[in-house]
């Protein structure tokens, strides 16, 4: 027995030191043991796997934000009362640990870097007791950081279960397609929008057309219509002479069918407040164009609402506050608190010029989100072009982020972009003038969805 274990003690004494006389030169079968062997706190660590985690739903609250994490990485970021961003995914790259990744893509409306940090770890959203597996943090340049949780959802991704094309063969016009396809795939149809009932627009021989269901009715030969949200009043100027720019401000009832004038002399551009009981509009006083407002029951009561001369009114932001610009800034004027002045330049930036003539118009569901109709400073290669050799289009704006999105179809001239009452939808004129008939289509927000609305131009939505 006691010879047993004494040779039992000398070969664990000599297990380790198999791996010192391994350095030398011996014959392979000797070098078995050594593979055997357990690595040392010196040894190289083993490699950590590249694989990351695909098909995660990520989403955070303040503001409130979601991120689809697809096949080849971030593929579309949603926020609250703003259009989807399609990403394009770029590299992926584990850390050391191999329970954190970093996602690059990028914003493929105006090119800015978007990089996406997701972390295996227990996370809370602050809203609810669920726990989810991820912790996700979301830099987009022009946005900012959002942060949040992830979760793996395959459930969310039905298109890719029938996808096999993510290997397709070397070739540019396959790829270009490709992408094209991915990006259509990313972005769910969109469903719950609310078709207008009430409508008006400007026909071929410039009559005021006002639509209701089914009834169409023409209120008098004019410009810049203005429908009431409940759709029953409409509100258009009339010019008063041929050669003069002597103008009024007309009212058209549409359960009587009369009209009848609010405001004379030299005035134009009347919007509906949001509850319909107010009315602004431009007056012209001989040297200043400024905002005027007026109770709608009673328009001989109106009164100047700020001293500051403009060039256009563009509507109602809330209950006491309208929005006007001149040729420099874009005005926030309001009864009970200062002006707010952000310049124009920050909103056209370099690929747009400053025209009077343009619109601007703020959603109805996202005060930060401006639809803006501008001309090119430099005509898009193929764009058509009017009599003065440019282009027009329209483009979305935020104002917190500075994120620009060209929305109007690069192969068209169009103008006048009008925001639906859901904020989901955009109306606009389509067509070269002097070049052909212009008529009216709609595309969504996302800029999908463009097709053929109604004829005629200018359109504008009541209820």
């Amino acid at each position: 027995m006691r010879s047993q274990l004494f040779l039992l003690g000398i070969l664990a004494f000599h297990i380790p030191c198999s791996a010192a006389f391994a350095q030398a030169p011996a014959p392979k079968p000797a070098a078995k043991p050594l593979a055997k062997s357990a690595p040392t706190q010196d040894s190289v660590p083993s490699p950590v796997s590249k694989h990351y985690p695909i098909l995660i739903i990520a989403h955070g609250n303040e503001p409130s934000w979601s991120l689809r994490l697809g096949m080849k990485g971030p593929e579309r970021l949603d926020r609250l009362n703003y259009p989807p961003i399609v990403l394009e995914p770029g590299e992926i790259t584990p850390d050391d640990t191999g329970n954190s990744w970093t996602y690059n893509a990028r914003d493929t409306a105006t090119g800015a870097t978007v990089v996406v940090k997701l972390t295996r770890d227990v996370c809370s959203d602050g809203m609810s007791d669920a726990r989810y597996t991820f912790r996700a943090e979301v830099n987009h340049a022009q946005i900012g950081p959002l942060k949040g949780c992830g979760q793996s959802s395959p459930d969310k991704f039905p298109e890719f279960r029938k996808k096999n094309q993510l290997d397709m063969p070397d070739d540019t016009d396959t790829k270009d397609k490709d992408k094209e396809k991915d990006k259509k795939t990313v972005l769910d149809p969109i469903t719950n929008f609310h078709s207008p009932v009430a409508t008006a627009y400007l026909d071929t021989g410039g009559h005021v057309i006002v639509s209701h269901g089914e009834a169409r009715k023409a209120a008098g030969i004019g410009a810049e219509p203005a429908l009431s949200h409940d759709g029953k009043k409409l509100l258009y100027t009339r010019s008063d002479s041929k050669s003069g720019p002597e103008r009024s401000i007309v009212l058209y009832d549409l359960d009587t069918g009369r009209s009848r004038d609010i405001a004379g002399n030299n005035v134009r551009q009347a919007f509906w407040s949001p509850d319909d009981s107010r009315i602004a509009y431009l007056k012209f006083d001989g040297k200043l164009w400024q905002v005027w407002t007026a109770p709608a029951s009673a328009p001989e009561k109106a009164a100047a609402l700020s001293a500051q001369n403009v060039d256009a009114l563009h509507g109602w932001v809330n209950a006491s506050t309208v929005l006007a610009s001149d040729t420099q800034n874009l005005y926030w004027l309001s009864e009970d608190k200062p002006a707010q002045t952000v310049p124009l330049k920050e909103i056209y930036g370099d690929s747009f010029q400053i025209m009077s003539s343009d619109t601007i118009r703020v959603c109805p569901v996202n005060p930060d989100l401006l639809l803006v109709s501008a001309y090119y400073l430099n005509t898009p290669a193929g764009a058509p072009t009017d009599s003065m050799g440019i282009n027009q289009t329209f483009f979305l704006y935020e104002l917190k982020s500075r994120r620009r999105v060209i929305l109007g179809p690069a192969d068209a001239f169009t103008r006048d972009a009008e925001w639906s009452r859901d904020g989901l939808q955009v109306f606009f004129t389509r067509g070269v003038p002097a070049k052909g008939a212009l008529v009216t289509d709609r595309m969504f927000w996302d800029g999908t969805g463009e097709k053929r609305y109604s004829p005629g131009i200018s359109l504008v939505v009541g209820k």
